[in-house]
């Protein structure tokens, strides 16, 4: 089973609005709530590609019911932790010419709450994968992902990391299965600006020196590059088509990347189901369906 740690879900409240002004009231052309979060994305997209997996993290509040009510009527299974102060937070994201977005900060998490979600994850087995995705809240310890890759260790337990900064970067010692940065995180890690393909191949096979396993460096428009737990180098330009969404690409290319692998147990396959997966959330106003990365995958491949 694939388990996806979301630690500060949030419902996404997504508007569009003509010549946005402030001072003055402003009304929507269009607007819809979604259940976020870049663990969450994973598990939507991975469900859409015809594979199971389990929500883990914490919620709280009225927000934090209908987070689980919404991932319920989607299919997708969560096991919660509940948490007693605070909210689930709301997201808005403002669409009007440029793209504005107001987070909010989400529950106190407790020290009894974070035991409670290290007694799921031990409940592991070697058979399981495990997804930690995105940002933790300021109230969490910034060594959260790699106490649970730690806590982990001595598992065959496969852990994939989509994180930033120290987040990452402290965990490439626990040897994660795969790790997922954008150009611009993997240059941000390293302190440098990675203009060519040649720089990122360079910096993703640093990356692969620290201790992950396979390195998959999302590019945006210019595609992406692996490099897999043998040092051979994937790399591809995107599919044609114009972006409309941003949110959620790089989750769904975690989630096309590891239904590839366990499809096909080929890192070249899971590479190309990763590239158009990732793309076909891009090209379109919701995350990717399995009609969607089909239709790429033809086309590009």
């Amino acid at each position: 089973m694939i388990y996806t740690v979301t630690v500060n879900p949030s419902l996404d409240y997504i508007v569009d609005v003509e010549n946005f002004k402030t001072g003055i009231v402003n009304r929507t052309t269009a607007e819809r709530i979604n259940a976020g979060g870049k663990g969450i994305n994973v598990s939507i997209v991975l469900h859409n590609l015809g594979i199971d997996s389990v929500v883990l993290g914490f919620t709280a509040g009225f927000t934090g019911t209908k987070i689980k009510n919404m991932l319920s009527d989607q299919g997708i299974t969560s096991d919660f932790i509940p948490v007693k102060s605070g909210m689930s937070r709301i997201n808005v994201k403002l669409r009007s010419g440029e793209e504005t977005e107001i987070n909010g900060q989400g529950p106190e998490i407790t020290t009894s709450d974070l035991a409670c979600i290290f007694e799921k994850i031990d409940s592991l087995t070697d058979t399981d994968i495990l997804v930690l995705a995105g940002s933790i809240p300021s109230t969490l310890p910034e060594t959260l992902y790699m106490d649970i890759m730690k806590r982990m260790q001595w598992k065959k337990t496969k852990i994939v990391v989509d994180a930033t900064n120290d987040l990452l970067r402290n965990v490439l010692q626990y040897h994660p299965f795969l790790v997922k940065p954008n150009t611009h995180e993997l240059g941000e890690i390293f302190g440098v600006e990675l203009r060519t393909k040649g720089d990122v191949i360079t910096y993703a096979q640093k990356f692969r020196e620290l201790g992950a396993c396979n390195v998959l460096v999302s590019m945006a428009a210019e595609g992406a590059v692996l490099i897999d737990e043998n040092g051979k180098i994937y790399q591809s330009a995107a599919p044609d088509g114009k972006k409309k969404n941003s949110v959620g690409a790089g989750d769904s290319m975690v989630a096309g990347f590891l239904t590839g692998y366990l499809k096909s147990g080929s890192y070249g396959e899971a590479f190309k189901m990763g590239l158009c997966t990732g793309s076909a959330s891009a090209f379109s106003e919701q995350l990717a369906t399995r009609e969607q990365v089909e239709k790429l995958l033809k086309k590009q491949f």
